[in-house]
């Protein structure tokens, strides 16, 4: 009987437990707030990155207009307080899995390619966060590539142009 309920205990608590990137809204706004961080390091937000926040966190967590945008104001007023990224880390290390993890980094390389280019220093917080979410740095280079070479492939389909592939190995650093 005593092990029936353990077991009943056991597996409500672990129900109750987020599995995906899209559960909780503190896990969301640490995201929010992780990718507004690297959006704006040197500068404020380029109006390009501010649309592909809008549009990575509107997509990844299946959120409405006005949510996402609710939620871009928080991760900016949060992101000022914020003194390092093992706050943000420490929240999604907790609620997400390596997939979810791995997803986030990608975000965050969305965002900083959204206007074409990533500098020494959104690479470094990228590399750090990568660190602290336990995504290996072949893990990282990956998913930069692929970032950087799908974002080369838009920008040659916007402006008509077939991709050259060393623009993309350009791109992709």
């Amino acid at each position: 009987m005593l092990g029936s309920i353990k077991t009943l205990i056991s597996n409500l608590v672990e129900d109750a437990k987020p599995r995906s990137p899209a559960k909780g809204y503190n896990s969301w706004l640490a995201t929010a707030a992780l990718l507004t961080r690297v959006a704006t390091v040197h500068n404020e937000m380029s109006e390009d990155r501010r649309k592909k926040l809008y549009a990575v966190l509107k997509s990844a967590f299946a959120l409405d207009d006005h949510t996402t945008a609710q939620m871009i104001e928080e991760s900016t007023a949060v992101d000022r307080e914020a003194i390092d990224l093992y706050h943000y880390t420490r929240q999604l290390n907790e609620v997400f899995d390596e997939e979810g993890r791995r997803h986030t980094v990608q975000m965050m390389w969305e965002v900083v390619y959204a206007d074409g280019n990533a500098n020494e220093f959104e690479a470094n917080i990228i590399w750090r966060a990568a660190d602290l979410l336990g995504v290996s740095s072949r893990q990282r280079v990956e998913l930069r590539q692929k970032v950087a070479t799908d974002n080369t492939a838009q920008v040659c389909a916007a402006a008509g142009q077939p991709q050259s592939p060393a623009l993309a190995m350009t791109i992709g650093g």
